[in-house]
């Protein structure tokens, strides 16, 4: 599967994974109780329970075998997975003579590519008399003797395989297959769930439940095991949840406060302690869904950032399907993702760059006229102080509910997927509250999409080697540093992307092997990032320069800038199209596509929000500028932070392969859009916004100001987030 949102690929496969620094998660941080595993092994008694199971307990061998291991379904379409029955599995607690007989799951990887012929044409299973009641029972076969697959079909697989593996990576995976190059079906491997007694190792177990001395010839490898109640509980949990409890008390007791004072008493509410209600739900409530109209306010961002963060979730949706190490049909997925038919999701990675755009654009819009060069330089620690603190409260929520909550909602036969992102968070979570995990750990961020965040603020911490020379009010050092800028991020990365020869995606199917180099040199890098910024920052110039001004523009000067803008977004969205096809081999059209089009993109959004702004847009601006979307807008920046982690928790939950269907991945991005609203509501309200408060009172200071300017600086910080 040669996915397109690779931009958040390396969290599924372990062998790929080799960061800039290699994660090592010691045994006080891991999810799972290591110990556990190793305490529960004991020869002896799993002899004992398995003969007394193959003598005395026949109910309860079907329960073992009924649970586990079988060949996949499906394997003409590529399926290679079965995942038996994990809560079934878990469920089995049989008490005995002298013990106690528990289930225990394990995965196994049985590589295709080994020697089947010491194996019988049928396979030995053991000889089960089953009671009267019992309807007659045909036993699963788990011979690979039997498979005939076609030509065809191995090689989509092994394309699928190869081009997914770096991203799988990204995405959580934590062991990748074993595979030999010259083997017609070296990309395969079967991963099967099995349930055993908790005493026994899975080889020792399938050997005696099954019978079978075979076994002993076959090669395959235990992934992990899993039993009852095996997370273990560590101190940056407790940690969590004490500061979540404290949060929810203040909540509690500031709502109840606000409630008393407003409704009960109906007191006069300018009178109120601002403090004492910072944390009220149902005063941050109002605030978040009122919204009065401010002169000057650009109406349309709303829906341009509402559109572009259903375009990330959507795409995360799709990819996190495709991509998955449990999706039943790679080979059909792989025939999608290379059609143009998915060409919306394949080049879903540039809506991205509309965020970096936006930023730079209301960084310059929002900035200027109110500040002066010396002004800024005077106060460039209070610039900096701003934009970190205004970020760190919902971002500092979403680690600690990775570390902690995301992990203990659910659970499922590929958990190990959900853990590897809560082992970064454990590890990592200072390098990504510092901003700096795209070059420190860019193959172990915690929180895989947070990339955007480290890139963000790292270019606020640059732009006022361009700031100052804007706010000298002198349009043509504006111009000319603007500009130059520009101009010279443009060169060194279009220089820098024709000496590394990056392909033009995170993963494309013709070369694979680029993956990890795309992501860490350029898809997180600064510098390649950071045109789209540029651009912003002249359109917000540009905006500033005309607000309040009539900017006349004749039907046919504005057609050709409509026509021309469309042009180049097509362009941009159907290059993704070639660059996924088999046979694309074009380097010289690679660093191309690296070097221009992200700030081609951001030209086609700029004019988009200047044509809205000056009455040019038409029904564009219509259904931009639609009050539905400002609490999305709102809403923006805790939903990119939460989406991607609960989505993890979702698809690590499933009992069964999923079977890739783009209807039914458009129904989970409905679920996954929803729930990713209501989280981060319950954040915004009770963390984000009482911290915004809080660093209003304590960085403000100075007189009060009118309740407009209040509410023009609240759309304003809500805009500058994401």
């Amino acid at each position: 599967m040669n996915s397109i949102y690779k931009f958040i690929l390396i969290s599924i496969c372990g062998n790929i994974v080799s960061g800039h620094f290699d994660m090592v998660v010691p045994d006080n941080k891991n999810v799972f109780d290591l110990n556990l595993y190793e305490s529960v092994l004991d020869e002896e008694l799993c002899e004992e329970q398995i003969r007394y199971i193959q003598q005395n307990e026949t109910e309860l061998l079907i329960e073992f075998l009924d649970a586990g291991i079988r060949t996949p379904r499906g394997i003409m379409t590529g399926n290679v997975i079965d995942l038996g029955n994990y809560f079934q599995c878990l469920r089995i607690n049989k008490p005995i003579t002298n013990s106690v007989v528990e289930g225990k799951y394990c995965m196994v990887h049985v590589p295709l590519n080994q020697d089947w012929s010491t194996l019988p044409s049928t396979p030995t299973w053991p000889d089960i008399t089953l009671p009267d009641e019992w309807p007659d029972i045909t036993w699963p076969e788990l011979n690979p003797n039997r498979i005939s697959m076609k030509k065809d079909v191995v090689k989509r697989l092994r394309d699928y395989h190869l081009a997914t593996a770096g991203y799988a990576a990204f995405n959580g995976a934590v062991n990748n297959d074993k595979r030999i190059a010259d083997s017609p079906l070296a990309a395969l491997t079967f991963r099967l769930g099995t349930c055993i007694p908790k005493s026994c190792t899975p080889r020792r177990a399938l050997k005696a439940l099954l019978n079978s001395t075979e076994l002993a010839t076959i090669e395959f490898e235990e992934d992990y095991c899993r039993l009852p109640n095996d997370k273990r509980w560590v101190a940056g949990e407790y940690v969590a949840f004490s500061i979540f409890g404290i949060c929810i008390l203040l909540v509690v007791i500031s709502t109840a406060y606000d409630i008393r004072y407003n409704i009960f008493q109906k007191k006069d509410p300018k009178k109120i302690n601002k403090l004492l209600i910072a944390f009220s739900a149902y005063n941050n409530t109002i605030r978040l869904v009122t919204y009065t109209p401010v002169p000057g306010a650009i109406e349309c961002l709303d829906g341009v950032r509402a559109f572009a963060m259903m375009w990330v979730i959507i795409g995360h949706t799709f990819v996190n399907q495709t991509s998955s190490q449990i999706v039943a049909n790679p080979a059909d997925v792989l025939a999608w993702i290379t059609s143009l038919e998915s060409v919306w999701i394949t080049a879903g990675p540039i809506t991205v760059d509309t965020f970096f755009m936006l930023s730079g654009l209301l960084l310059v819009y929002t900035t200027a006229g109110k500040l002066t060069s010396m002004k800024l330089v005077k106060s460039l620690h209070l610039f900096y102080l701003n934009r970190l603190l205004r970020m760190f409260p919902a971002l500092a929520a979403v680690i600690l509910l990775q570390i902690s909550i995301f992990n203990r909602v659910a659970d499922g036969p590929y958990w190990e997927v959900a853990a590897a992102h809560t082992h970064r968070c454990r590890v990592y979570w200072w390098s990504t509250l510092l901003y700096i995990q795209n070059y420190l750990n860019p193959l172990h961020m915690c929180l895989a999409h947070s990339w955007y965040l480290a890139i963000d603020i790292q270019l606020h911490i640059l732009s006022p080697l361009i700031l100052v020379w804007v706010l000298t009010g002198k349009r043509r050092i504006a111009w000319s540093a603007l500009v130059g800028a520009l101009i010279a991020v443009l060169a060194a990365a279009t220089t820098y992307n024709f000496i590394k020869k990056f392909p033009s995606g995170p993963i494309i199917p013709s070369r694979p092997q680029d993956a990890q180099e795309y992501i860490v040199n350029y898809y997180v890098n600064t510098l390649t990032r950071a045109s789209p910024f540029f651009v912003g920052l002249i359109f917000g110039y540009i905006l500033h320069l005309n607000r309040g001004k009539k900017v006349t523009l004749n039907i046919w000067m504005s057609s050709l800038f409509w026509i021309g803008s469309l042009i180049i977004s097509s362009l941009v969205v159907y290059s993704s199209y070639p660059i996924m096809q088999l046979e694309w081999d074009n380097q010289f059209a690679d660093s191309m596509i690296n070097s221009f089009m992200r700030p081609a993109w951001a030209m086609f959004v700029g004019w988009m929000v200047f044509a809205c702004v000056h009455g040019y847009g038409g029904p564009v601006n219509w259904i931009l500028s639609h009050r539905a979307w400002k609490v999305l807008s709102r809403l923006s920046y805790a939903m990119y932070l939460v989406h991607y982690p609960l989505m993890f928790v979702i698809n690590a939950m499933p009992i069964v392969p999923i079977y890739f269907d783009v209807r039914y991945s458009l129904f989970q991005f409905l679920a996954d859009f929803s729930l990713a609203v209501i989280v981060s509501f319950l954040i915004t309200i009770f963390i984000d916004a009482p911290c915004s408060v809080l660093i209003k009172h304590f960085m403000g200071g100075g007189p009060k100001r009118p309740p407009k300017i209040l509410e023009q600086e609240f759309e304003d910080e809500k805009k500058t987030q994401l």
